[in-house]
């Protein structure tokens, strides 16, 4: 299971995995500048760490909440209160509460005897489910940058929705990866992403790889796009509205708007578990406003007031295509997709 500093599954790199009555993920917190594995062992931790983000990115944090709902079960906990306490962690990411609604569903089929059993199989399904979407988004997605004309094909990304978001290969980091693979000639421009900085990790993943990228801060996106260095730019998604209006890291609606302005394409990647199909529009999507303390000591420090929005909301006509494991689709075609 563990190589160096990965989890490995099925001779594939994942996030999450189990170890006996455990789980076990890569500490995100860490990253990068240390790789630690953490062992959750009940209800608690599993919650903890997707409120503390170490896990993040919507497809792993629904995984981990599957989990989270078998390790309650095994604990004795009330499944409902084990939902509960689950859902309560972070309220933008959709796989959250589509995960925890899978496991309710598939577990009130259950009889009682089998329900712990059934939880972890549900789990394990759910896990290699993103697995095999997220390569899927991988493989629909190369084509776009396989058409770009000039090499290396600049892209822009934002926040970190590589293999460290997901299961397994990524969302908005797997065509990348996946045309690389290919032979494409692929530079990334990674934005930090103040003020977690997790563009950071989205460096580090493609350091792994060997994939050429370049840091930069996240207000140096529009100057790029403005200098013609930027071809098309891909994000990841934490939900997705029912008409195609996008919530992502907060920043992502100002890069669609840069690169509406320069007509560069936009597109977002995510599997079709993030497409909120009872949530019509961005307006009703709840943005998770985090803790002041992100900012850093010395803001907390001055005493001046924090506004710390963790997501903003993309509209849809500012979206080129939304790239799932079903292939790319626009905003108005969401509605032609499989459930």
């Amino acid at each position: 299971m563990f190589l160096g500093h990965y989890l490995v599954v099925n001779n594939s790199l994942r996030t999450i995995a189990e170890d006996g009555d455990a789980v076990v993920i890569l500490d995100q917190t860490r990253l990068p500048k240390q790789t630690a594995f953490v062992h959750l062992l009940n209800l608690e931790q599993a919650a903890h760490a997707i409120r503390v983000m170490q896990v993040r990115g919507a497809p792993l944090i629904g995984a981990t909440a599957a989990y989270g709902v078998a390790l309650a079960l095994r604990e004795g906990i009330p499944l409902e209160q084990a939902i509960d306490v689950l859902a309560a962690t972070r309220p933008t990411a959709v796989n959250l509460r589509w995960a925890l609604e899978r496991m309710r569903r598939v577990l009130e089929k259950s009889a009682v005897a089998t329900r712990r059993d059934v939880a972890w199989q549900e789990a394990r399904t759910i896990a290699s489910e993103d697995e095999e979407a997220n390569a899927a988004i991988g493989r629909h997605g190369s084509p776009l940058l396989q058409a770009v004309q000039r090499r290396p094909v600049q892209v822009m990304t934002h926040c970190n929705a590589g293999w460290l978001a997901t299961v397994a290969h990524g969302t908005a980091i797997a065509p990348i990866y996946a045309a690389h693979e290919a032979g494409v000639d692929v530079h990334v421009w990674v934005s930090e992403t103040r003020p977690r900085d997790q563009g950071l990790l989205t460096a580090w993943e493609l350091a792994q790889v060997d994939i050429p990228h370049t840091l930069i801060a996240d207000n140096a996106a529009g100057l790029l796009m403005m200098q013609g260095k930027v071809d098309l730019v891909i994000v990841g998604a934490d939900r997705i509205a029912a008409n195609g209006d996008t919530a992502n890291k907060v920043g992502t609606y100002l890069k669609a708007l840069a690169a509406r302005e320069h007509g560069i394409p936009f597109y977002v990647a995510a599997p079709v578990s993030t497409i909120d199909f009872a949530c019509p529009k961005g307006a009703d999507i709840p943005i998770e406003e985090r803790d002041a303390a992100e900012f850093g000591e010395k803001v907390s420090r001055c005493g001046t007031p924090v506004a710390n929005p963790a997501f903003d909301v993309t509209p849809a006509a500012l979206v080129s295509g939304i790239i799932t494991e079903q292939g790319v689709f626009s905003a108005a075609g969401l509605s032609t997709i499989k459930r």
